[in-house]
């Protein structure tokens, strides 16, 4: 029997992880089954040691590899297949943390209104508006359905089949409304409907157009993509004043410490008011 298959299939129907994520364990897990003598169902202790130190990645690369292990034999203990957990003493490397970029408002709003130069201007523009508006990751505005849009709020199917309500403002409640008025394909379930094999605009096909705005923009392209659009909706929300935790869940995050990174980009006054006022504020700045 193939174990890594069952894992995969119980963290589909039981988890609920995106089609990604379940590309990503299945690689990882296949990668490691060929690579240690004996397949990961014979491993011990040292062959997932050695296995892991013998990669020559990025710790993040490692990390997620030594994830998708953990979460593998886990799975294999709970349901008695095996007796002992070969990874279950093992530290797992560091996984590095960058600072997220983020554009001023300045620049998005150039971004905004070099929309109205490209073609399909008005979903461009709808697009940008929902992204910088309510902090969407980029597959939950390319795939949002029609059903999705609750007046002046988006109910979103984020990660792990969680849902979420996020609100809009009038701006892009606007730029939303004059887009639907215009898109013509009433059959498609999509809000920002393709005649691709997926049925609405790709991240590829957002990510390049967004991309030639940028130049219009007169922005760096390098800058610029929907993360980063993502980034400044928390950055500037946590910059106005905005609750920590009122963010988190606005961007989906289901631990608070990866909400909190955003106070490190926060100029040094605002980052001492967030501390001194957010619950969790009496920690240091080493551990957030």
């Amino acid at each position: 029997m193939n174990y890594i298959d069952v894992f995969l299939e119980a963290l589909s129907a039981e988890k609920g992880r995106s089609k990604k994520t379940l590309e990503s364990y299945s690689s990882d897990l296949h990668h490691a089954d060929e690579s240690i003598s004996g397949g990961l169902m014979n491993a011990t202790y040292e062959d997932i040691q050695n296995y892991l130190s013998q990669l020559s990645e990025k710790p993040s690369s490692i990390a997620r590899k030594a994830s998708a292990l953990r979460g593998f034999y886990k799975f294999l203990m709970l349901e008695k297949i095996i007796k002992e957990n070969p990874i279950a003493n093992i530290e797992l490397p560091k996984r590095t943390r960058n600072l997220p970029k983020f554009l001023s408002v300045e620049e998005i709003e150039l971004l905004i209104s070099s929309a109205g130069d490209i073609k399909n201007s008005v979903r461009l523009r709808a697009m940008i508006e929902l992204l910088y508006a309510s902090g969407l990751r980029v597959s939950e505005l390319c795939e949002l359905p029609m059903t999705a849009i609750l007046g002046n709020k988006l109910l979103i199917h984020g990660k792990g089949a969680k849902e979420r309500i996020v609100p809009m403002h009038e701006r892009a409640i606007e730029a939303l409304e004059k887009w639907i008025s215009l898109r013509g394909d009433e059959k498609s379930k999509y809000v920002f409907p393709s005649n691709g094999k997926d049925g609405h605009i790709t991240r590829d096909g957002f990510f390049k157009i967004l991309k030639k705005c940028a130049v219009l923009s007169g922005i760096e392209p390098n800058r610029v993509s929907p993360h980063v659009l993502r980034h400044s909706f928390a950055s500037h929300l946590l910059a106005g004043g905005a609750n920590l935790r009122a963010i988190q869940t606005m961007l989906g995050h289901e631990d608070i410490s990866t909400t909190q990174i955003y106070t490190h980009v926060l100029p040094e006054k605002l980052r001492e008011t967030v501390q001194m006022h957010h619950p969790l504020g009496y920690k240091k700045d080493s551990e957030i």
